[in-house]
């Protein structure tokens, strides 16, 4: 469920964390440990993986 959106999702997670002044995961661990909802470096590499898939995506579908 959700598998539709998936991409579109991850596009507008990092849009918020960019406006948010968030920064990205480096994926070494760090993001983990401080992290006050306790999101797994696994969802992390998860989010990252769609992110760039919807970018991919994105730019293939738009005129040039």
């Amino acid at each position: 469920q959700g598998q539709s959106e998936r991409y579109r999702r991850a596009l507008l997670m990092v849009s918020q964390m960019d406006a948010e002044h968030f920064g990205s995961c480096t994926l070494f661990g760090e993001c983990q440990e401080a992290c006050p909802k306790e999101i797994s470096i696994d969802t992390i590499t998860r989010m990252n993986r769609d992110f760039i898939r919807a970018t991919l995506v994105a730019r293939a579908e738009s005129p040039p």
